[in-house]
């Protein structure tokens, strides 16, 4: 499978095909407007090569639409990302949440990332079949922690809303005192006003939604899709497709309807603490 430009690239070219298609211009003309090939405006919309500032605002003055994030847009789309530095196996998906302003996780078998503690993600990687070096381990630690600092961000709060099947909260991971310690974590994060935390419990049974995982990402522009991502056993999935993402939305909403509310989600949490 052939490899995607970073996101925030593609994401920057969909917002560029949109204003020129917005201003009734052809690829065509507009390229010829810009004094670009065609070809080549072909590929910055979708974000095969990247954009400087000078092109994106001569784009602003000939599609006649001024928008002050877009600059910022493009100067972040020719840096490398923060993650880079870390040299972990992200899948593309950090380079998403990064831009992301909301994050929908429906999780089955472990506490979602976000709301992991050290110890029970330190107990998750050195569990993982492929042993990685102590370096490896800590650099994917460093990075999981950075991304949860978005729960917090007074500037740039990242809404959660995580749905965890109660099987996730009884496995046990790093044994019983690192369990503790992320059930108590889970009951002070549900605190924050941005995030929504539910949890299905065994009783329900079996449900439609509890067949696989995924988070699905969400970027507060009204014309911008959101990203749904899978992952699995060899890799990872990134959705785009509108069909797709309407049936991921609808069966989030559904298990939403069938979890635990937020109050009550806590409660079942504290229960499973003094047990």
């Amino acid at each position: 499978m052939p490899t995607q430009p970073p996101f925030r690239r593609r994401r920057l070219g969909r917002k560029l095909a949109r204003l020129r298609a917005d201003a009734g211009l052809t690829l065509d003309a507009a390229a010829e407007a810009l004094f670009k090939t065609r070809s080549a405006l072909h590929r910055m919309e979708k974000g095969e090569t990247l954009v400087d500032v000078h092109l994106v605002k001569s784009m602003m003055d000939l599609y006649d639409h001024f928008d002050p994030d877009l600059v910022g847009q493009t100067v972040r789309a020719r840096q490398k990302g923060w993650w880079t530095t870390f040299r972990i196996e992200n899948q593309g998906y950090v380079d998403v949440e990064t831009e992301a302003t909301e994050v929908r996780d429906l999780s089955l078998l472990i506490v979602p990332g976000l709301l992991q503690t050290v110890g029970y993600m330190r107990a998750l990687f050195e569990g993982h079949r492929l042993k990685r070096s102590a370096k490896w381990l800590e650099n994917d630690i460093e990075v999981r922690r950075i991304r949860q600092r978005r729960l917090t961000d007074p500037d740039d709060p990242l809404r959660l809303h995580a749905i965890v099947n109660e099987a996730a909260l009884r496995t046990v991971v790093g044994g019983p005192a690192v369990m503790r310690e992320q059930l108590e974590h889970l009951c002070l994060v549900a605190e924050l006003p941005n995030v929504t935390l539910q949890v299905v419990p065994s009783a329900v049974g079996i449900l439609n939604g509890l067949a696989s995982g995924f988070i699905l990402l969400g970027f507060g522009e009204p014309r911008e899709p959101d990203v749904l991502f899978i992952e699995y056993v060899t890799g990872a999935m990134h959705v785009e497709a509108e069909d797709e993402l309407r049936e991921a939305r609808l069966t989030f909403a559904d298990m939403a309807a069938k979890a635990l509310g937020a109050v009550e989600s806590v409660a079942l949490i504290e229960r499973i603490l003094a047990e």
